[in-house]
């Protein structure tokens, strides 16, 4: 959870600081490219006006190039009846194509940057006046700006990168503490809970085994058995997402095995223990397993896996349904869906149904739907520590699937 805050902080920060930057650069940038124009404009404009000419440079020093100006008298036919002016370095040929295009065009200026050449012309009683300019140092300045923009971009983001890593570490610090102090508290707690647990579960044990106490007491005394064994469940459940946690978070020595695990045959044997299960509950499972689909992993922790979703299909199916069980190998990846027919879960709930204590009914209570909420979370705890997916879906066309990919 940490690092995805981390990287979505990074992100964000990054985002708005580029978007910043892309503004004022490309402000700036615009800005420059529309003085050259500008200068440039004003040059041919100059030249129609005066019928030659010859601006002063675009750059400064007295090495900079010069921004040439030749104008021309064209026929309506593109031939050209007189020109003054400086050379401007381009072919006959290409001469021949700018002047074509120029008295084509409906506009009454343009540029061609293949060319370096701008022009500007005139309706004139014989034909037109075309005044060309040779806009290489135009562009040249032009391409220099767009590349130091660029490298600034570049450089300033790599640079805020780093330092926004830095500071991202250094927000979230306080959410850091908080979170590993909340699971130091739920390990402790659960552990601290185990003893007085048991010394309760075996006192209770004793009690109903005990013949002088009354009848009528008697069901006080299975009352608490009951409910210490559900507190016991609890904790051993806080306990697993505790480890879990600590697994995660690099904290416990504790290394996930990374045996070899014949998934299938583990579907096929959670599918055949939960056969019973499913007819007292009125519905039935359909399995469909592929043969020979081995992953790595930890075999009991997988087993819980297929056994919690198994357990909640079975138990939110509609009666005389099918609870649909199938295991694929897709690629390189094994495929395990588990889909029922029951009530459809919502769409804003969906993206709820691994967070902790989390129900989709909050009008159900444990004691009409059994477990606290915790078997999804612990399911994808599992999951995500043995590098995979776990995700639900629930439309009308193929009921509620709970989807997992190893």
């Amino acid at each position: 959870m940490l690092k995805r805050l981390r990287r979505k902080f990074c992100a964000i920060t990054l985002l708005l600081v580029g978007l910043v930057l892309v503004a004022a650069l490309g402000s700036t940038f615009v800005s420059a490219a529309n003085t050259q124009g500008e200068i440039t404009r004003s040059m041919l404009e100059k030249s129609l006006d005066t019928g030659f000419a010859q601006p002063p440079t675009l750059g400064g020093g007295e090495n900079a190039d010069r921004a040439f100006v030749v104008t021309l008298d064209v026929s309506d036919a593109g031939v050209v009846l007189s020109r003054s002016g400086a050379a401007i370095e381009v072919s006959s040929d290409q001469m021949a194509g700018i002047i074509a295009k120029a008295i084509q065009s409906p506009s009454d200026s343009g540029h061609s940057k293949k060319l370096h050449v701008a022009w500007m012309k005139r309706q004139t009683d014989s034909g037109f006046t075309l005044a060309l300019c040779d806009t290489t140092s135009r562009d040249s300045a032009i391409a220099r700006q767009l590349g130091m923009d660029v490298a600034i971009f570049v450089g300033a983001m790599a640079a805020l990168a780093v330092v926004v890593r830095i500071l991202s570490k250094w927000a979230l610090s306080p959410v850091e503490r908080a979170w590993d102090q909340q699971r130091r508290f739920i390990s402790d707690a659960s552990h601290e809970l185990k003893t007085p647990l048991a010394v309760i579960c075996a006192n209770s044990q004793i009690l109903q085994r005990d013949a002088s106490i009354p009848e009528g007491s008697r069901r006080w005394v299975e009352s608490t058995a009951e409910e210490a064994d559900h507190m016991k469940g609890l904790v051993e459940d806080l306990l697993t997402l505790a480890r879990a946690d600590e697994a995660a978070a690099g904290t416990t020595e504790d290394a996930l095995r990374h045996d070899e695990v014949d998934l299938s045959s583990l579907v096929d044997e959670a599918a055949l223990e939960f056969d019973a299960v499913a007819f007292e509950r009125g519905c039935s499972i359909d399995s469909e397993v592929a043969g020979d689909i081995v992953v790595r992993g930890d075999a009991d922790q997988l087993g819980r896996v297929v056994r919690t979703l198994l357990d909640n299909a079975t138990k939110y199916a509609k009666r005389n349904s099918l609870v649909r069980v199938r295991l694929t190998q897709a690629g390189s990846h094994a495929k395990l869906t588990v889909a029922n027919r029951g009530p459809l879960i919502e769409p804003e709930d969906l993206e709820h149904l691994f967070d902790r204590f989390y129900r989709t009914d909050k009008a159900r209570s444990r004691q009409e739907t059994g477990g606290y909420g915790l078997g999804l979370a612990i399911a994808k705890s599992t999951v995500d520590a043995h590098g995979g997916k776990i995700w639900a879906t629930s439309d009308a066309a193929e009921g509620t699937c709970f989807h997992v990919t190893l």
